[in-house]
């Protein structure tokens, strides 16, 4: 959540635009204020939207360098004051993503020694250290200047970043941060501790930033910072560093994706082009994988086909509709590899004192990579001895970087805040996972084989779904009226119903609820009435008869149902007051093409209410803090 973009450059370059177009670039983060700051022109902030940003910088408003910030409200509410950038008196200023711990013991410490602070944040409080620092570094500076330098300065040059690095090292928590000195306009510090920072790295120019989108329409050349390390950049260098001052050397990292990726593609929402973009999506997880004669490759896991060999447990961790993945990729790995799995929270995973055996193998998904929860997760199965694999959609990110080995899902930017496409492509890559260990517990050939044929098939299946959208949307406006949704399904469809109601809860802000249909009886069916709609997945397979029976129930107490079945089923029409269709396909990958039309519905039931589907409000896409 938020973003932080910042540009220093030699180019002639207005940095006012290049950094409002940089926020736009991150608006899909999510976030409930803006602002921007050059040394030349000073800073402008706003709750609200990037355009009122704009409106309200002015005309005379200019510079060659500068910092700026989309921020999500953690500590203090989203006003124009609490917005970033934060000042400490005048000459430092700073954007940051996270949370400081122990700021009120830093604020308590700085007011005692003078401070006055005019906001509510934690942020502030950096500002400040930053400043007070810089009057206590300088003495040691001026010794430093005549060669005297004292050991903790070491390979530091300048007052600005000894004064970052004093700061940092008294600070607890997480943060991505860029620091500007008005005294030294071009120079721009970086660091990073739990939140995502990249530098962007230009030919006279150089950028920082939450993630690359904003980075890509000016350069696809890259550099990922690590925990604990801090960056000093230039127009023409870039300098990194860790907090005890011993400077690090490391490769760029060339973005795969151009910035038109990233676009609309003359859809209407980013939502809607990237539910359209899910057969490509699927296509691109399996490219290189799934080759032409059935067999599986995952070149990501060869550093660790000797330890997958011996896995005897596994633990699933992920957040919100990752988890829901990776509770399909349940049923996936104990009926094809004869694995016993769990899925966890990623945020309740390391508080509940895991028990981690030898031969546990930890699996954390998260499309962005920077997921802190699951992050934190992965990090204490790997403490605890698990070998830990990561399913990201983003290169280079931290939980692709510290796992022991992963797969990239490969479906390109995903800018909507409401997941599709990398959902459809984690299945698709837990399918391939999920044949490969198979085999290596002894899957028979005509098992592997049939899974193989028909996961090739997918792609085409889903197109057909999204060739004839009009009746998933005609069903929106028609049950538009509804204030509750109730989700039922079984076996691998089960996690489908919980993706599919948190889907329209997240885009419409009405009440939704996915349910085992098993369960329903134990205390959801009590909700149902006239106006109280359920949406039953009951497709052909080894639960159909039971989902029928389920479907009766909720009729027989006047509930409303649409059920979603298979091509050529005719029982549903009658049993049901609508109904929607899908191809058929093994029941283990029928997740990939059951959960297409649950997305649209969620998808035009939003946008007929006239909602921003994109950006939903209080949520934000990638959730770098606990």
């Amino acid at each position: 959540m938020c973003g932080i973009f910042a540009y220093t450059g030699t180019k002639g370059k207005d940095a006012s635009k290049v950094l409002l177009d940089g926020l736009l670039a991150l608006e899909y983060r999510g976030y409930d204020s803006a602002g921007i700051y050059t040394p030349e022109s000073g800073a402008v902030k706003t709750p609200g939207a990037v355009r009122e940003l704009r409106k309200k910088i002015p005309a005379d408003f200019k510079g060659k360098s500068g910092i700026a910030h989309l921020r999500w409200a953690t500590h203090g509410e989203p006003t124009e004051v609490n917005a970033h950038p934060h000042s400490g008196g005048g000459d430092i200023w700073l954007v940051h993503n996270g949370i400081i711990e122990n700021f009120q013991e830093l604020k308590d410490m700085l007011m005692e020694k003078g401070h006055e602070f005019k906001s509510g944040t934690d942020t502030e409080v950096l500002a400040h250290l930053v400043e007070e620092k810089m009057n206590e570094v300088r003495p040691s500076f001026a010794k430093a200047s005549e060669g005297k330098k004292s050991s903790v300065d070491q390979g530091l040059d300048g007052l600005f970043e000894r004064a970052v690095l004093a700061a940092l090292q008294e600070v607890h928590g997480t943060y991505g941060l860029a620091v500007q000195y008005k005294k030294e306009p071009s120079k721009l510090i970086a660091a990073r501790m739990g939140s995502p920072i990249v530098l962007g790295i230009g030919d006279g120019e150089h950028f920082i930033a939450s993630d690359p989108s904003p980075i890509v329409p000016h350069s696809k050349k890259v550099v990922f910072l690590e925990d604990g390390e801090m960056a000093v950049i230039t127009p023409e260098m870039h300098t990194i560093y860790k907090l005890d001052s011993t400077q690090v050397g490391r490769e760029i990292t060339e973005i795969d994706w151009s910035a038109e990726e990233a676009q609309k593609g003359g859809y209407e929402h980013f939502m809607l082009k990237e539910i359209m973009e899910e057969p490509d999506a699927v296509r691109n997880s399996l490219r290189g994988r799934l080759l032409e004669d059935g067999s599986v490759r995952l070149k990501g896991l060869e550093s660790v086909e000797d330890k997958l060999k011996n896995v005897k447990r596994i633990i699933i961790v992920a957040c919100g509709t990752a988890f829901y993945a990776g509770q399909v990729a349940e049923y996936m790995f104990e009926e094809y590899a004869g694995i016993p799995v769990s899925v966890e929270i990623a945020s309740e995973f390391r508080y509940k004192k895991p028990v981690i055996e030898s031969g546990t193998l930890v699996i954390a998904i998260s499309q962005s990579g920077e997921t802190l929860d699951t992050l934190e997760a992965m990090r204490e199965g790997k403490r605890r001895g698990a070998l830990t694999i990561g399913i990201v959609n983003t290169v280079g990110s931290t939980i692709a970087r510290e796992t022991d080995a992963g797969i990239y899902n490969h479906v390109g930017p995903e800018i909507s805040v409401a997941s599709t496409k990398a959902f459809v492509s984690q299945l698709a890559v837990l399918a391939l996972l999920a044949m490969h260990m198979g085999r290596q517990r002894g899957m028979k050939d005509e098992t592997f084989a049939s899974i193989a044929k028909e996961l090739k098939l997918i792609p085409e299946k889903m197109e057909k779904i999204l060739a004839s959208t009009g009746a998933v949307k005609a069903l929106a406006k028609k049950y538009a009226y509804a204030r509750d949704f109730l989700y039922i399904g079984r076996t691998y469809n089960f996690p489908v119903a919980y993706e599919g109601a948190i889907k329209l809860k997240e885009l419409s802000y009405i009440h939704a609820e996915g349910c085992g249909a098993g369960e329903m009886k134990h205390g959801p069916i009590a909700m149902i009435d006239r106006q109280f709609p359920t949406f039953a997945i009951a497709l052909k397979d080894s639960v159909y008869e039971k989902m029928c029976s389920n479907i009766q129930e909720i009729r027989a107490r006047k509930g409303p149902v649409i059920a979603l079945g298979t091509d050529g089923d005719s029982l549903l029409a009658k049993i049901a007051d609508d109904a929607l269709y899908v191809p058929k396909t093994l029941d283990m990958l029928s997740p990939l093409l059951s959960v297409v039309p649950l997305q649209l519905f969620a998808y035009y039931f939003a946008a007929a209410k006239g909602y921003n589907v994109d950006r939903p409000r209080n949520l934000a896409k990638s959730v770098t803090v606990e």
